[in-house]
C-alpha cells in the first residue's frame, strides 16, 4: 500500500509515517496542502491522510481537487471536529472516511486497510497462492504452514505480487508500489529484496525472473 500522509504537526505526521512503514507500507509525508497537491499530481497513491486544518490549501480544497481530478485514491480526513456536521460535512467533499484526534494507532491503521482494499478492486484481507498465505491485517505471511520472517519491505514486495494475481509485475512498479519517494530508482533494492524473499519463501521457487520485464509469482 503506498500513502500519502499530509498533516501540519511535524512530529504527528512523521510518528504515523514511520508506524505504517513498519507494517511495510510506503508513506510519503508532507507538511501543507500545497505540498500534497504536488504529490498527489506525480505519484499515484492507494490512500491520502488530509488534515483539513492545514495551512495554505486546506485538506478540505486537496480533498475537492481529487474529486474534481477523478483520483482513484480513497481519502481518510483528520480533525479536530468531532461533530456530527463536521464528519457529515467532510465526507460530502468527496472523502472515503473520517477520523477524529486524538486517534489511536490500531484504529487508524484497519481504516487505511480497508480503503486500501477498496482503492482499485474489491480485495481480501488474506491472499494465498501456491502455498503462499499472506494476512494483511495481522501483518503475517506463511507457506505452507510455515510462518516467514519477512522485513517490512519484503511483505510489501511478496503483497505486490500476490495482489497482480500471476500477472508480471516490472522492478518499476514495484518500486512505486512498495518504496516511497525517497527511494533512489537507479539502485537495485528491488533487485535485493527480491533475492532475499525468495530465498526465504524457499523450494520450489514461487517467485520467477521474467528476463527485460520483471517477476511474476506461481508455480
Amino acid at each position: 500500500m503506498r500513502v500519502l500522509v499530509a498533516e501540519d504537526e511535524k512530529l504527528m505526521a512523521d510518528t504515523v509515517a514511520e508506524g505504517l512503514r513498519r507494517l511495510s507500507m510506503a508513506v510519503d509525508v508532507v507538511y501543507d496542502g500545497e505540498s500534497a497537491l504536488e504529490r498527489l499530481g506525480v505519484n499515484r497513491y492507494d490512500v491520502a491522510v488530509l488534515d483539513r486544518d492545514m495551512p495554505g490549501r486546506t485538506g478540505d480544497e486537496v480533498c475537492r481537487w481529487m474529486a474534481a481530478s477523478g483520483l482513484t485514491t480513497r481519502v481518510l480526513l483528520l480533525t479536530a471536529a468531532a461533530g456530527i456536521r463536521d464528519r457529515v460535512e467532510g465526507l460530502g467533499l468527496g472523502a472515503d472516511d473520517y477520523l477524529t484526534k486524538p486517534f489511536a494507532f490500531a484504529e487508524l491503521v484497519a481504516r487505511l486497510q480497508a480503503l486500501s482494499r477498496r482503492a482499485v478492486q474489491a480485495l481480501p484481507p488474506v491472499l494465498e497462492q501456491d502455498g503462499v498465505v499472506l494476512d494483511v491485517t495481522r501483518h503475517t505471511a506463511a507457506r505452507d504452514g510455515q510462518v516467514l520472517a519477512l522485513s517490512p519491505k519484503e511483505f510489501a514486495v511478496l503483497h505486490v505480487l500476490l495482489r497482480a494475481g500471476g500477472r508480471v509485475v516490472s522492478a518499476e512498479e514495484l518500486l512505486e508500489q512498495a518504496w516511497d519517494e525517497n527511494t533512489d530508482p537507479f539502485t537495485n533494492t528491488v533487485r535485493m529484496t527480491v533475492m532475499t524473499l525468495r530465498r526465504k519463501l524457499g523450494d520450489p521457487p514461487v517467485i520467477h525472473t521474467v528476463p527485460r520485464t520483471g517477476y511474476r509469482l506461481g508455480s
